[in-house]
C-alpha cells in the first residue's frame, strides 16, 4: 500500500511537471540550434543530433538487454514512420528556417500544431474536446500570433502533426525504449539522406558547436521527446500538443536573454494569452475517455 501510494504521487507529480519541463527543453532547442548553425549546415546538424540519439538508445537496448519483440508484427515500421515524421522532417525544415529568421519567429511555427492535431484527433483517434478546450486552443493560437506575424517551416508542422496522430493511432502500446529506438534510427536515416541529397554539408566542430549538438541530442531529443511521447501515451493528442503554444513566447524570452534578440510587448502579451489557452485545454476534464483505435 505504501509503495502504491508513493507510485501514485510520483505519477501525479510527473503529470504536473512534464508539460512545463517539455516546454522549457523544446524552447531551448531553438537557442542551441541558432548557435550550432553558425558552424554546421542545418540538415547535417539535425542528422548528427538524431544519430547521437539513435546510438545512445541502441546502447541502452543492449546494456539493459531489452527485447525487440514488442516491435514485431510490423510495429517497428509504425514506430519508424512516426519517428521519421516527428524527429526528421519535423526538425529539418525549422532548422533551415533558423538561417533566415530569429529563433522566436521560427518557434512560432509550433503554434499550428495543437489546432491541426486536435482537428485530426477528433476524426482519426475519436478524441473529444469540450467547448472550453477548443476555446483554449484558439486562444493559444491568438496569443502566439502576437509574438510575430510570421509562419515558417509549415512542412515541419504538418510532419509533426502527422507523426503525432500516427503515433497515437499505431504506437501507444509499444514500450518506450524499443519504440524510441526504432523512431530515432529511422529519423537519423532520413536526416542523413536529406543532408546528403539536399545540401552541401558544412561542419566546423568547435566547442560551441559540440555543446549545441550535445544539448539538443541529450536534453531535447532524448529528454524532451521522451517526455512528449510519454505524455502522448498517457493522454490525448490535443492535450499534449497544446503545450506547443507556450514555446514561441518561451523561446522569445530565452533568445532575448541568451542571444540578445529583441523581446517586445507583443511577445509578452502573446505569452500570457497563449498560457491561458494552454491552461484551458489541460484543466478541463475529458468528456469521455479517448478510445484507442485498434
Amino acid at each position: 500500500m505504501i509503495f502504491a501510494g508513493i507510485l501514485h504521487q510520483g505519477m501525479a507529480m510527473f503529470t504536473r511537471i512534464a508539460p512545463l519541463l517539455f516546454v522549457l527543453l523544446w524552447s531551448s532547442s531553438f537557442i542551441a540550434a541558432k548557435v550550432g548553425l553558425r558552424y554546421l549546415s542545418p540538415l547535417l546538424f539535425v542528422a548528427v543530433r538524431l544519430a547521437g540519439c539513435a546510438a545512445v538508445l541502441l546502447a541502452l537496448m543492449f546494456l539493459l538487454r531489452r527485447s525487440w519483440q514488442p516491435l514485431g508484427r510490423w510495429r517497428w515500421l509504425h514506430c519508424a514512420t512516426a519517428g521519421a515524421l516527428v524527429n526528421a522532417i519535423g526538425l529539418m525544415a525549422p532548422h533551415v528556417g533558423l538561417l533566415m529568421a530569429p529563433a522566436a519567429q521560427v518557434a512560432l511555427v509550433q503554434s499550428l500544431t495543437p489546432l491541426l492535431t486536435a482537428a485530426l484527433g477528433t476524426v482519426l483517434l475519436h478524441e473529444r474536446l469540450l467547448t472550453s478546450q477548443w476555446l483554449g486552443l484558439l486562444l493559444g493560437l491568438a496569443g502566439v500570433s502576437l509574438v510575430e506575424g510570421l509562419l515558417l517551416a509549415f512542412v515541419g508542422v504538418v510532419s509533426l502533426v502527422a507523426g503525432t496522430v500516427y503515433f497515437g493511432r499505431f504506437c501507444r502500446g509499444v514500450p518506450l525504449l524499443p519504440g524510441a529506438t526504432a523512431q530515432f534510427l529511422a529519423a537519423a536515416t532520413v536526416a542523413a539522406l536529406g543532408a546528403w541529397l539536399l545540401e552541401t554539408p558544412r561542419a566546423d566542430f568547435t566547442p560551441a558547436a559540440i555543446a549545441a549538438v550535445a544539448w539538443n541530442t541529450a536534453l531535447v531529443s532524448l529528454g524532451g521527446m521522451g517526455l512528449y511521447f510519454a505524455m502522448l501515451a498517457r493522454g490525448s493528442a490535443a492535450r499534449t500538443t497544446a503545450n506547443f503554444y507556450l514555446v514561441p513566447g518561451t523561446a522569445a524570452v530565452l533568445a532575448w536573454a541568451l542571444l540578445g534578440e529583441q523581446l517586445g510587448l507583443p511577445a509578452l502579451v502573446g505569452l500570457a494569452v497563449a498560457s491561458l489557452g494552454c491552461w484551458l485545454v489541460n484543466v478541463a476534464p475529458t468528456p469521455a475517455k479517448h478510445r484507442q483505435v485498434r
